[in-house]
């Protein structure tokens, strides 16, 4: 049974400015595109240097672009999980990467129960034609934490993270069905050539798409007519080898998948100029954690975490803060930097504003509409809060310019605390834990309190 909802009240009605009223009566189309492991520093736009990315950094010339977006953690599965369901990790269902065994016999992730009310879910009651292509990590055959039964009419691409590992494929999955690949074909071409179809069939009607590129995630492997462009630039090459596949050029092929995920952001954008959608489509381009150093990528070399210190994994900003830039022509101001921090479980009140629909109780996310159509935005977050259940258990409060974070938790005899202020230092260098005993007590109790218990991903013993 799904969450009970609340209309939208009369005070973020008054907040929505005229686009929105617009929305009401155009349902505008919606594509919210996710990379993985792409991190804040991994774009032109967001300082990268080493390569480029032509079409998102049009894209953000062309919108909005957030400069402290947050992820919901800082691995896959519970930062999707917290996208879908506007929850923290405090208190959403799926808290970490774990699996499970479908009904097919093939291991899967965690399911999402049908209880959780999805995005998806949101955008069908505007009757909107949804889709998630891509990756989707919180639910396989068989379970209820299937897209198809969270809201999406239509699902491609891998149902589970662990199959998404390989580029070449065995499998992947349209809707339940099986399509066999053999390892012949790259799988994100095939994932953009299926969500170009659904915009061509869905055209005259509204539609939802939650599109999911597996681009960057290891395993670093990519055609190799994707990489000549970057094929002798980083030279001499220290091959990888290891986990995940042998690559003899992991810097080139890092640097061409990115710029393969940038080509297939431009098709995207050319194709709703082509169909005459593109002033009634909003596109936001995110990525659903920080930047990964697996199967032979270099975050350190190509400066993915921008300043920010730490990577996946990691509770510091590098982990968790992530590019996000959000276009709607005429409607959003071109070219706006924004510093207002928002967060992954911001995105179902903010969506159920656009479209004027109710959203659950008890959701921890704000709808910053307001900042998107250049308003005022007068409600604002008094924290930010983050666990993960892997490297010992990690907690972190972000309050302003203030960042606790708690580690070694699932040890009470190794547990610490380090503080930081974010604002005079960025990079998380200096440990303030003893100049300010009473942030730290306020910080602590905010920590303390917004832990709930869950059955599954337990963080205290």
């Amino acid at each position: 049974m799904k969450n009970s909802l609340i209309p939208i009240s009369s005070l973020t009605l008054l907040c929505i400015t005229s686009p929105a009223i617009i929305a009401q009566q155009q349902k505008p189309n919606v594509i919210y595109i996710l990379a993985d492991d792409l991190g804040y520093g991994d774009l032109g736009c967001y300082g990268q240097t080493k390569f480029q990315t032509p079409n998102i950094d049009k894209m953000a010339a062309d919108g909005v672009q957030f400069m402290q977006h947050y992820s919901a953690c800082t691995v896959s599965a519970p930062a999707r999980c917290g996208l879908m369901t506007g929850k923290h990790t405090g208190h959403s269902a799926i808290r970490g990467n774990s699996s499970e065994v479908g009904t097919d016999g093939k291991t899967y992730d965690t399911h999402l129960p049908d209880a959780e009310f999805t995005l998806g879910e949101l955008f069908k009651q505007k009757n909107y034609t949804t889709a998630c292509i891509g990756k989707w990590g919180m639910g396989g055959i068989g379970s209820e934490g299937h897209p198809n039964r969270q809201g999406f009419d239509y699902f491609y691409g891998y149902l589970g993270q662990g199959h998404a590992h390989a580029y070449f494929p065995k499998f992947l999955h349209e809707d339940t069905t099986e399509i066999p690949l053999n390892k012949s074909e790259y799988s994100h071409d095939l994932i953009e050539v299926k969500a170009t179809d659904f915009i061509r069939k869905n055209k005259n009607n509204p539609f939802f798409l939650y599109l999911t590129f597996t681009l960057p995630h290891a395993e670093l492997q990519i055609p190799k007519e994707h990489r000549l462009a970057y094929e002798d630039m980083f030279m001499p090459e220290k091959p990888h080898t290891g986990n995940y596949t042998a690559q003899k050029k992991p810097h080139a092929t890092y640097a061409a998948m990115v710029s393969r995920l940038d080509a297939s952001v431009g098709k995207i954008e050319t194709l709703l100029k082509e169909l005459q959608l593109d002033e009634n489509t909003i596109v936001i381009f995110t990525s659903d954690n920080g930047p990964h150093s697996e199967g032979g990528a270099d975050p350190k070399f190509f400066n993915s975490s921008g300043i920010y210190r730490g990577i996946k994994r990691d509770l510091y900003e590098g982990g968790i803060r992530i590019p996000m830039i959000a276009k709607w022509s005429k409607h959003f101001p071109a070219g706006k930097k924004s510093t207002l921090p928002t967060a992954f479980w911001d995105m179902m009140p903010t969506f159920g504003s656009i479209i004027n629909t109710n959203v659950p109780k008890g959701l921890d996310g704000i709808s910053f509409l307001p900042e998107l159509t250049g308003k005022k935005q007068t409600k604002k977050h008094d924290f930010f809060y983050w666990e993960f259940h892997e490297g010992g258990g990690k907690q972190a409060v972000l309050q302003g310019d203030w960042k606790m974070i708690k580690l070694q938790v699932l040890n009470a005899r190794k547990t610490y605390f380090e503080l930081y202020n974010i604002r005079k230092d960025p990079r998380e260098t200096t440990n303030l834990l003893k100049d300010f005993p009473e942030k730290v007590k306020k910080l602590a109790a905010i920590i303390s309190r917004e832990h709930t218990e869950n059955k599954v991903f337990k963080l205290y013993n």
